[in-house]
Parts: C-alpha cells; structure tokens; sequence
C-alpha cells in the first residue's frame, strides 16, 4: 500500500492511502501543534515493530476509521462490515500501537531518542508483565526511522512510503455465510 503524508490545507497533515484494492483514502491528522506527523510516527513504529494488526495494518486489510473518507475507488459491497471486523480483531493491537507510536513520537519530537527505550518498557510496564516483545535495538529504530521521514516531511512537505504486504493484518472472515452449493432434494 502506497502511502503519502503531506501538509492538509487546514495547517495539518493529511495521509492519503492507495489500498491494493483500488480504494483511495484520506486519514486527516490533529497535529498542527507538532513538527513531526503524529500518523507518521504510526508508521514508522508499526512498520519497525512488524505490527500488522496497528493503523496501516488494519488499513491495509480494509479497515475505515471513523475520519477518514474515500477519495477514489469504489469499496467493497461488504466495506463497512469488514471494516468493523478487522477493527474488532485489532482491538488490542491498535491500542498497543497508539502507545508505542506515542512513545516513539515524543522521543523524536522533544529531541531525546536516547531516552525511547526507557519510554518503551515503561509503556509496556503500564500495559502488560514480564518483558516487552522487543529490542532496545527495535526502538531505537523506530525513532532512527521517523527521525529520517520527520526530515523528509520538513524538507519535501510530503513524504511517500509504501507499507508491506506481509503487514497486512488478516481480515476475519464473515459469520453466518454459507459457501457452496445445497443439496437438492
């Protein structure tokens, strides 16, 4: 999936997602007062972290949150009920996601990656026991990461990334349809 973070005309920034399936969609972001993209730093963690199930996962796979809109392409006939399942599955998994991104962010936002792996185990400390599922090597990734894009943005005014298929969260199939043919009688 092909993804571009750019300035919104509200002062913002806007990601665009063009989804495999032909469907384009626009994520506005609520960060005027930040440097660094608060979408961008969902990618950049998600993508270090192999986090299938976080936002662009969850996108990828045909998840629509609530602000976003479709600018191209016509969704599928079962678009917001898969939507709703794949946000479902993820519940957990998007929610980890806003925490570490929001960790990461800070880091590279406030000028001090050094102290992301220390903000990582607390985050996690908060939210889980025993050890955190990754590397200090992994975090501080992730903010070598966003620090990279973060300058890109800053010096582009957009930044194009592409998220992988294998991120592509699973989409729970659909309860109660009966595949196949019935027996005649």
């Amino acid at each position: 999936m092909l993804v571009v973070f750019a300035h919104s005309t509200t002062g913002s920034t806007v990601a665009t997602l063009h989804r495999s399936d032909g469907v384009t969609l626009q994520l506005p972001g609520y960060d005027r007062r930040y440097r660094v993209p608060h979408d961008l730093a969902h990618f950049a963690t998600e993508r270090t972290f192999e986090m299938p199930g976080g936002v662009f996962g969850s996108i990828a796979a045909g998840a629509v949150f609530s602000n976003m809109r479709v600018v191209n392409g016509k969704p599928r006939h079962d678009a917001a009920a898969r939507s709703k399942r794949v946000l479902d599955a993820n519940k957990h998994n998007l929610s980890l996601a806003e925490v570490l991104a929001g960790m990461v962010h800070h880091a590279v936002e406030t000028g001090i990656p050094e102290q992301a792996p220390a903000l990582a185990r607390k985050a996690w400390d908060a939210r889980g026991t025993g050890d955190p599922p990754w590397t200090d090597d992994q975090v501080a990734e992730a903010v070598r990461m966003l620090t990279e894009l973060a300058t890109d943005f800053e010096a582009q005014g957009q930044v194009r990334a592409i998220w992988p298929d294998h991120l592509i969260a699973a989409a729970p199939p659909a309860r109660g349809i009966r595949r196949g043919r019935r027996g005649r009688t």
